[in-house]
């Protein structure tokens, strides 16, 4: 199969869909590989790295999308990048279709078959191509959060870790998963009081047990996350409904209760965001002020640390991608139904009935799509 690997357009992404090491794995698979020139420049890898590895440098995208039968990105494509795919192509990389009407209603008309990284799952349940990239967010949102906490860009003035005689500041979660657990982890560390909020018991169960006593936990519930946000200096929206839309879980008016200059973290805005008052920023222009509280709304956090994030990113595609290569993407989906779940869109249709019905546009199953 020919594979190729566009440079990330999207403003600030620095991150690259394969890694030299993927590079080369697929050629000893017996698979050719395109990469555009300059790609991996944004994570360290150079044009010689891909040389080395197997790789043919392409001098542009056009060339990339005009030759390979599978596109491997990271973030979804650019409408500048959908215009160029076509239908018996396959498009592996995250599309968080749900709150993003334009380019569903764009892959549809392509035809293209659309595997998104975050709704292809694992036997656990995990959504093993989403983790990484969770962990990586998710220690990020206290860094950023802080960093938007300062006087000097608009926030309270607020030191996390407090000093002696001072009291640090309260971050609450929202989440306690693969986010939410690695958001807390970055709090702590940093010496604020943390609260996390989680409506599975179980999951605060673990949470209390693996920092024993060193962070607090709620239940999620609408009284307990109101009651919070009256203290909390910093909030980090840290949840997920796989493939769906996030929920709204702090509505514009509840910002009246906030402290003027308290920080919102929204991890979950590539999935529409989880404040009412939230919309997406970029690495560039990343905060913004409503009714005094400070929004942090940047839509690829982890392209800040696009090394980290790359090679993160890149361990845990690697094996899907050689799957889909190897089998072809429709035998890979019959023997891996965890990668089926991956399968959001086929041939003009929507195969994952979150998206359609987030959206309100028909769909099929997985399932029915491999019949097509």
């Amino acid at each position: 199969m020919q594979i190729g690997c566009p440079k990330e357009i999207k403003p600030q992404e620095y991150r690259v869909g394969l890694t030299p090491a993927a590079v080369r794995e697929a050629i000893a698979h017996g698979h050719q590989v395109m990469v555009e020139t300059d790609a991996g420049t944004g994570a360290g890898f150079t044009d010689a790295d891909y040389i080395a590895a197997g790789a043919t440098i392409a001098t542009s995208a056009a060339e990339v999308f005009s030759n390979a039968e599978m596109i491997v990105k990271v973030k979804e494509p650019q409408a500048v990048e959908r215009a160029r795919l076509r239908k018996g192509q396959v498009l592996f990389t995250y599309l968080h279709l749900a709150p993003d009407r334009p380019q569903t209603e764009d892959l549809l008309k392509s035809g293209v078959t659309a595997i998104a990284y975050e709704t292809v799952t694992d036997a656990r349940g995990g959504l093993p191509l989403l983790a990484p990239m969770s962990e990586v967010a998710g220690r990020l949102a206290p860094q950023v959060g802080a960093w938007a906490l300062q006087k000097a860009n608009g926030g309270r003035g607020i030191l996390l870790g407090g000093v002696p005689g001072v009291l640090p500041g309260n971050v609450v979660v929202i989440g306690g998963g693969v986010v939410g657990t690695a958001a807390a982890r970055v709090a702590i560390g940093m010496g604020a009081n943390v609260t996390v909020l989680d409506k599975s018991l179980p999951r605060l169960s673990w949470l209390d047990d693996l920092w024993q006593g060193r962070l607090m936990t709620q239940y999620a519930s609408a009284a307990n996350t109101a009651e919070l946000l009256k203290t909390a200096d910093i909030v980090i929206g840290a949840v997920l409904v796989p493939g769906a839309a996030a929920p709204k879980l702090v509505s514009r008016a509840q910002l009246a209760s906030m402290k003027p200059g308290a920080v919102l973290v929204d991890v979950a805005i590539d999935q529409g965001g989880c404040f009412e008052t939230s919309h997406a920023t970029t690495h560039q222009d990343p905060i913004y002020e409503v009714d005094g509280i400070i929004h942090y709304c940047v839509a690829n956090m982890p392209g800040a640390v696009a090394r980290t994030a790359t090679l993160a990113l890149g361990n845990a595609t690697m094996p899907f991608m050689l799957a889909l290569a190897d089998k072809g993407w429709k035998e890979a989906c019959r023997q891996d139904p965890h990668l089926l779940a991956g399968l959001n869109t086929h041939q003009g249709h929507i195969t994952y009935p979150a998206v359609g019905e987030a959206l309100g546009l028909p769909s099929i199953t997985g399932a029915e799509a491999l019949d097509l």
